[in-house]
């Protein structure tokens, strides 16, 4: 748990860094490859998933060290030959991970989130689920244990190769060359994450592209083809937590409204958009069949709100840091309250993004939970008790205002 917050520590200024080069080069293209509140909401996304790994809520089923343990044939050392066929073994499991969770109705809303934008950026590559509670995919792994790659190569590779799959999250590289032959590119993922239908469920690899070419579902870029990024059910929300549990959701309506028992157990292994059809036919959903003609999701905003929804996702970062920072000076029952704390803080003001009135019930918790941190830890570890309380007083006020005022703002300075 220490050791890969220590990771991230390095992992997230580079990654912002990233985001921003990539914001100053599309500006000097002529592009606008970011948006205010989808990249606020992308990377809001990508903090509440480091801070739940992290944390290590996640419960493993079947753990790699457990498979090595019990079935390794031989125990090999740990050589770079070792770490390469590691990372070829990773990448063959998650090619299958991957397309599984595209085409499996409830391993769909684990993958939901990191599609969910309806831009390609490297911000939305931080699009990362926290709704996959159990990590079930590591059985995939069960030939690496098999043939005795100890744990520990395990342990580097994985989120050496999850880090990789960030930079070709782009639309500003055009297709490179030799390269689409062997990686996956920019080009190559602009493909997976559209939603049109000459490309849907296409490109499935992460790092090597030949696993898509083995195995029939690789499709290049085309010159006619221009690709519409998102879902087939738009999200329409901000809220990053919101979207991971969204189909979930869903899929738990649908198999309540079921008439009939066998598709209410069958609707959670089916392929993935699957209904009964009683429930489609008495309870639809609007689902994109022309990607051509799809408005994407906005909500009027003032320069003053996308202003505080910048400063409290920066907050946010700050608090994560220190609680990172502190990670091995409290108990794992505090570092949770803080953890909480700062689900409730990303869903509060992502809601306020959707002007959602949700935002003041979300602020009042965050007060509650702040004034826990208070008792417990003495403020928000390290910084001290004054400014905390001082800092979630004035989001619930903030929040409130904006709520009451925002659209006579955005009429008054859109007038002016």
């Amino acid at each position: 748990m220490e050791q890969y917050a220590r990771l991230l520590m390095y992992a997230i200024p580079a990654f912002l860094v990233l985001i921003f080069i990539e914001y100053l080069v599309g500006l000097k293209m002529g592009k606008t490859p970011l948006r205010g509140f989808d990249t606020i909401s992308s990377l809001g996304s990508g903090m509440t998933n480091v801070i739940k790994d992290v944390l290590g809520l996640t419960i493993i089923v079947i753990s790699y060290t457990w498979m090595y343990d019990r079935i390794a044939l031989v125990h090999l050392n740990s050589t770079f030959l070792i770490y390469a066929v590691a990372f070829i073994g990773v990448d063959f499991a998650g090619y299958w991970s991957h397309r599984i969770e595209h085409m499996v109705n409830i391993f769909w809303n684990r993958h939901i989130i990191h599609h969910s934008s309806e831009e390609f950026n490297l911000a939305c590559a931080l699009r990362q689920s926290i709704s996959a509670v159990f990590a079930i995919f590591t059985i995939l792994y069960l030939p690496m244990a098999i043939l005795g790659v100890p744990p520990k190569v395990i342990a580097i590779v994985a989120p050496l190769h999850l880090f990789v799959q960030f930079w070709y999250h782009t639309a500003l590289i055009k297709k490179m060359g030799v390269l689409e032959s062997i990686i996956v590119t920019p080009s190559h993922h602009r493909v997976h994450h559209a939603i049109n239908n000459e490309y849907l469920d296409k490109n499935f690899s992460q790092v090597f592209i030949i696993w898509d070419k083995l195995f029939g579902t690789f499709q290049a870029e085309l010159t006619d083809v221009l690709p519409v990024y998102g879902v087939k059910r738009a999200v329409r929300t901000w809220n990053p937590i919101k979207i991971n549990f969204q189909h979930l959701w869903l899929l738990m309506q649908d198999a309540y409204r079921a008439q009939h028992l066998v598709d209410a157990l069958k609707i959670w292994f089916m392929p993935t958009g699957w209904r009964p059809k009683d429930v489609e036919s008495s309870f639809p959903i609007q689902v994109t069949t022309d990607a051509y003609h799809r408005e994407k999701y906005s909500s009027a905003s003032s320069k003053f709100l996308l202003g505080w929804s910048w400063f409290q996702l920066s907050i946010s970062m700050v608090l994560m840091i220190f609680l990172f920072y502190r990670l091995g000076e409290y108990s794992f029952t505090n570092l949770l309250l803080g953890g909480f704390f700062l689900f409730v803080q990303i869903y509060a003001f992502t809601s306020l993004m959707d002007k959602n009135f949700e935002s003041i019930f979300a602020e009042a918790i965050k007060l509650t939970i702040c004034i826990a941190l208070t008792y417990a830890v003495g403020g928000w570890f390290g910084i001290p008790a004054f400014w905390l309380i001082s800092y979630c007083l004035i989001s619930l006020i903030a929040s409130i205002y904006f709520l009451k005022f925002e659209d006579s703002l955005v009429t008054k300075f859109q007038r002016i």
